[in-house]
């Protein structure tokens, strides 16, 4: 073969290099090699060449040259060691020929082609590697590992969603091969695969390791309406809605947000069942602590309306502190049924302090008693004997409710109903009916009176009695005690 005949001549060249030389040149002739001085197959048939070592003789300027062995040199770009030091003078390197410089009887060596070479032999899917990015586009990014072409796909950069892809280029990162198609050349590699894996470690470890009632760090990863799921380091972590506040949250997200860096106490760890509690008020100030003083009884104070019961409205006093209002105390103006007749939740009001139990993490408040009160002076204002006028508010089956001011209601029984015998309260009155009562007894203390319709006035008809001011009658007050809990 003329190749052959070509480098028998060459005294320095062996039988091993020579074939190698043969089979790097291909079908190339001499004056090939001539006209262009250098050829270098390239790709994977180059690649395929195997790899071998030359120990560096000499570095001059941009050329390195290395003794391939059996008195072959050859010249190696200074250039391909752009992002790492220099070879020394001794070392060992390892190349692929690439060619032949018949001029100056130099093998064309390249290491790139080495390392490249020696990547596409070893390269496996599941391999852990380094890669460069070196471009993206809208599926993901492009990177180079030891010369090797490959692409990650957005999903698998990280494990969250990726909005601005063009931060990582230039960088370097680990990665996991998933698919290698060495006749395509094709390489697809995942950067979330590795994080994964480091997850998990960190999270066995972190399993073994950690504690009931130490503070760690954590990342707010899901907000669900009974609590948010905390990522601390690899595991998540469940912080109920009651452990987040020493107020009342009604909705999560209004406290905390998804990718939100917190402290949070470690609060129970079950590694049986593999679940943690966490805790966010264990950590804050308790504010109970000095309420006492804060609040003390008697004081009027500024609350917000945060919720509604059959027996009362709960106002906030500040973040942590709420307090009572009993439905008596919201009015005096008349008698409630519910709270909604008179706030709603969100009212800012101005209330009372009753009473402070900081052990019970108890306020008693009233809305009523800010203002005056109408029962103050009550027995000076209605004298025992005087006749008024009232309205009917309210029928029971002892009696009938008789408003005689704004707050201020005084009881008929029914035995003084009527001078005639009375079934049934609603036989004789009924609510809204304005009547004449009289004075019989004022209770300012104990905030009670007893009225009277049948002492009022003469009884015209059934239920239907005369307003204005009557002449009282002379009774004997009785000392037996009367029904329906007026004694």
């Amino acid at each position: 073969m003329e190749n052959d005949n070509i480098f028998r001549p060459q005294e320095n060249i062996d039988e091993a290099l020579q074939r190698e030389i043969d089979d790097a040149l291909g079908e190339m002739n001499l004056e090939d090699i001539a006209d262009s001085e250098t050829s270098a197959p390239t790709g994977e048939k180059a690649a395929a060449q195997g790899v071998r070592r030359g120990r560096v003789i000499a570095i001059e300027r941009d050329d390195i040259f290395v003794d391939m062995g059996g008195r072959s040199e050859g010249l190696l770009p200074a250039d391909q060691f752009a992002d790492e030091p220099l070879p020394e003078v001794g070392s060992v390197v390892e190349v692929t020929i690439e060619g032949y410089d018949g001029g100056n009887g130099l093998l064309l060596l390249s290491r790139e082609g080495a390392v490249q070479a020696a990547t596409w032999e070893t390269l496996d899917e599941g391999q852990i590697v380094e890669g460069l990015v070196t471009g993206h586009n809208k599926g993901g990014l492009e990177l180079t590992i030891n010369g090797i072409r490959a692409f990650m796909p957005i999903s698998q950069i990280e494990m969250f969603r990726v909005e601005e892809i063009s931060d990582y280029d230039n960088r370097k990162m680990s990665c996991q091969v998933v698919e290698v198609d060495r006749a395509d050349q094709n390489v697809i590699v995942s950067r979330r695969a590795v994080l994964e894996l480091e997850a998990q470690e960190k999270a066995e470890e972190l399993w073994q390791t950690l504690e009931e009632g130490v503070k760690v760090p954590g990342t707010v990863r899901t907000i669900m309406p009974y609590g948010a799921f905390v990522d601390i380091g690899g595991v998540d972590g469940l912080l109920h809605v009651s452990d987040m506040s020493h107020g009342r949250v009604e909705d999560p997200k209004e406290l905390l947000s998804e990718g939100q860096q917190l402290e949070v106490l470690v609060l129970k760890v079950d590694r049986q069942e593999r679940k943690i509690s966490l805790g966010l008020k264990q950590i804050l100030a308790d504010p109970w602590e000095g309420v006492e003083s804060k609040y003390q009884s008697d004081t009027i104070v500024t609350a917000k309306v945060t919720r509604l019961a059959e027996f009362g409205a709960f106002a906030q006093l500040e973040e942590g502190v709420e307090g009572l209002i009993p439905i008596s105390e919201l009015t005096f103006e008349r008698r409630v049924n519910h709270p909604r007749e008179i706030v709603v939740e969100g009212d800012m009001v101005k209330v009372r302090v009753l009473n402070v139990d900081p052990d019970r993490r108890r306020i008693g408040l009233s809305l009523k008693r800010v203002g005056d009160d109408p029962w103050t002076g009550a027995s000076a204002r209605w004298k025992v004997g005087g006749v008024v006028d009232g309205r009917i508010t309210r029928i029971t089956d002892f009696g009938a409710f008789v408003e005689l001011a704004g707050g201020v209601e005084g009881l008929v029984h029914i035995s003084e109903l009527s001078f005639s015998h009375v079934k049934s309260v609603a036989d004789a009155v009924k609510e809204g009916d304005r009547i004449a009562v009289k004075i019989l007894d004022v209770d300012e203390e104990r905030r009670r009176i007893s009225l009277s319709i049948k002492q009022a006035g003469a009884e015209t008809s059934a239920g239907d009695y005369s307003t204005g001011t009557v002449p009282p009658v002379e009774t004997k007050k009785s000392e037996r005690p009367l029904k329906g809990g007026l004694d």
